[in-house]
């Protein structure tokens, strides 16, 4: 069985800074080659949720924040077509 493809996509920004990455509203990432474009303190927050996801878990929620409080991004996680 493929492994879904994930999209992790950047929806809101509630902090009272802008992001210390650079991340804008918008943004987008392919999970299985970009990555590495995303701030560590998010990947640590999505990579779980992505886990889940990989091997046929649900999630509660689409939406998850980075930690920092300053910033409080918020990432949406999607599924799209799996993997060839």
């Amino acid at each position: 069985m493929a492994r879904p493809k994930i999209r992790i996509t950047l929806i809101d920004q509630k902090g009272e800074k802008g992001c210390h990455r650079g991340h804008k509203i918008g943004d987008s990432y392919d999970f299985d080659t970009e990555r590495g474009k995303l701030c560590p303190m998010a990947m640590h927050v999505l990579f779980p949720m992505i886990d889940i996801l990989r091997y046929g878990g649900k999630l509660k929620s689409e939406l998850y924040c980075c930690p920092d409080v300053e910033t409080i991004n918020v990432f949406k996680i999607e599924i799209n077509a799996p993997a060839h």
